[in-house]
């Protein structure tokens, strides 16, 4: 029975149908959700929350799932309560949309591209509130509004692609708010977002949540957001719910081994305080590896000076250039030997870019990039092969920078035959010994990048970045992907090789506590220039620039008691890095502020 909740997951059982017999997604959850309330059920991936989700909505069926066992029972407020799994294909249409919201992972896939926002926004209205056209835009204009997208009249005729990520995910969550729902669910909602526009989002959702009184089911594996959001939170691994309590409960006293390892592995603002140089982290139940500090050496390996990146903008008859994308405007760095410098800011601020012109993957437009007393700029094709040797790259999709085709073993090889560095009984043996670096077992030698997670993937790409003894590792975005526990592993790992062998890391990301936890020094950007740069201490105990300040506010810490209000976010929209050809830039200059830490004084736009 109900007991006032809206719903209620009685002993829910998820088989899914393979080759080698029924797999089981979740095996057998109960829980529910009261009006007013945000439920988190957090997880790793393949821990059965998604699917949990989906069942209620019924939408596992489409995914070759098959709900074989328990109850879903939804509170249809005046239509009394009805078993969701028992409801017939017309009811359920009915209720999806209109009585239960969804707003899914990937904006991009959730919205349809070839129809405008406006079109897609109304169709729900026009459907379920059975209202007229013209009342369904007005409603639709107001919807955007409420999202906070600027320009609602202007933004109904564009379509998806017209969007940036951020206005994408709030069209989501205007459909999914378009009938007012009684439940809302909410898989991941902000996984693929930057801090701040993560910020908002949740701080929107939270608000829209207290407004409307709807129930929220939220469905993440990131234990900041949780802190953020929750009221109750559920834990699941491996398809059973193995802990349940208030967000409090959760987060101060945690009864079961694994949600201590899920909160032990999460890397948490402010720990680093009064600390000058990184260490790995200690994780839960891990007595094997070290957590000394990382001093590295104060002398340079990289030195960049003015270095600028700028795209063509081709348009017309004759594809003439009629402008520029300015995605790095003159920037400056050194990195020294065994140490990490990061690049951190929002998606387009120019960070990957930078990373990639280092080793000349992308062509810098002008500049000087010096690397081990060689000036990287001016070699030629045959002189960079050889340099890009002491240079590796580890790309945020390990998926993609991997070769479907090609055995592990014949992937992490491949760079040493490259350069005839081993050969023979050598190789097989260097292999072997990047496969034990990287903490996975030989036997997985002979598998194949699909038969792998995300996280091992990710594992064997550092491998394959190792395989040349490199001095200088550029990771953009390496761990974003990866769940708390498999990311804590991964960094622990990238730290450990520097102090052992000596590495040098360009750490590019957005995620301000991994930053934290890894870097010497910290470059902040926004708008293609590095408005704040310095060591790690200073910049994280003492912002100067009001960008990193509002950074730093926007970060969700994995702290209950420590909540983010809106009022405490104040960001403006980013300006366009598009500017006409004839368009001359300024150039950066900097105040010293403190030892080695210097704040942009040019108008950086923010």
């Amino acid at each position: 029975m109900l007991d006032n909740a809206i719903a209620s997951i009685e002993n829910l059982r998820v088989e899914f149908q393979t080759k080698d017999g029924p797999v089981v997604g979740v095996e057998d959850v109960s829980f529910q959700v009261n009006p007013g309330e945000t439920v988190c059920i957090v997880g790793e991936s393949g821990s059965g929350k998604s699917v949990s989700s989906l069942s209620l909505m019924r939408l596992v069926e489409f995914g070759g799932g098959e709900i074989t066992g328990g109850r879903l029972l939804f509170d249809r407020k005046d239509l009394g309560e009805a078993d969701l799994r028992a409801t017939d294909k017309d009811l359920m249409r009915t209720i999806r949309g209109n009585e239960i919201g969804m707003i899914f992972q990937e904006p991009m896939t959730a919205l349809n591209p070839v129809f405008t926002v406006g079109k897609q926004l109304t169709e729900g209205l026009r459907l379920h509130k059975k209202l007229s056209k013209s009342d369904a835009e007005a409603r639709a204009i107001e919807l955007l509004r409420e999202v906070r997208i600027p320009e609602p009249e202007r933004r109904l005729h564009q379509y998806p692609h017209e969007l940036s990520g951020g206005m994408r995910q709030r069209v989501v969550i205007a459909m999914a708010m378009a009938c007012e729902p009684r439940l809302l669910i909410a898989d991941e909602p902000t996984t693929a977002l930057d801090v701040t526009i993560q910020a908002e989002i949740l701080a929107l959702m939270d608000r829209l949540k207290r407004e409307t009184g709807t129930a929220v089911m939220f469905i993440t594996h990131d234990m900041a957001v949780v802190a953020q959001m929750a009221d109750r939170v559920i834990v699941m691994f491996r398809g059973n719910k193995v802990e349940e309590g208030t967000v409090e409960e959760i987060f101060e006293n945690p009864q079961h081994d694994y949600t201590k390892a899920l909160l032990a592995a999460v890397p948490k603002l402010g720990e680093m305080t009064g600390t000058d140089i990184p260490s790995p982290m200690k994780l839960f139940g891990d007595d094997t590896h070290s957590t000394d500090p990382i001093p590295g050496t104060n002398e340079p390996i990289l030195t960049v000076k003015n270095l600028v990146t700028r795209f063509p903008v081709k348009g017309g008859l004759m594809r003439r250039t009629v402008a520029n994308v300015h995605a790095v405007e003159d920037i400056s760095f050194t990195v020294n030997k065994g140490q990490t410098l990061s690049l951190v800011g929002e998606s387009g601020c120019g960070k990957s870019t930078a990373g990639r012109s280092l080793l000349r993957l992308v062509e810098p437009t002008s500049g000087h990039v010096e690397f081990d007393g060689q000036d990287i700029i001016s070699l030629n094709p045959k002189e960079m092969h050889k340099a890009r040797q002491e240079m590796q790259m580890i790309f945020q999709d390990p998926f993609a920078s991997l070769n479907p085709q090609m055995m592990l073993m014949d992937q992490v090889s491949e760079p040493m035959r490259n350069y005839g560095t081993h050969s023979g009984a050598d190789l097989q043996k260097r292999v072997e010994m990047l496969f034990d670096r990287v903490e996975l077992p030989r036997s997985f030698m002979r598998r194949y990048p699909h038969e792998l997670s995300g996280g091992q993937r990710q594992r064997i790409a550092i491998a394959r970045a190792l395989a040349l003894n490199p001095k200088l590792i550029v990771s953009d975005e390496a761990v974003s992907a990866l769940d708390v526990s498999v990311q804590a592993q991964v960094l622990n790992l990238m730290m450990e090789l520097q102090a052992e062998l000596g590495i040098s890391y360009v750490f590019i990301s957005h995620d301000m506590a991994v930053v934290e936890r890894v870097s010497h020094y910290v470059g902040v950007m926004y708008l293609g220039r590095i408005v704040e740069i310095g060591p790690r201490r200073a910049v994280f105990e003492d912002p100067r620039h009001p960008y990193t300040q509002a950074l730093m506010k926007a970060v969700p810490i994995a702290d209950p008691r420590q909540r983010k209000s809106e009022k405490d976010l104040n960001f403006k929209p980013i300006p366009s890095p598009i500017h006409p050809v004839d368009y001359e830039a300024a150039p950066s200059e900097y105040e010293e502020v403190g030892p080695e830490h210097f704040v942009l004084t040019t108008d950086s736009g923010y």
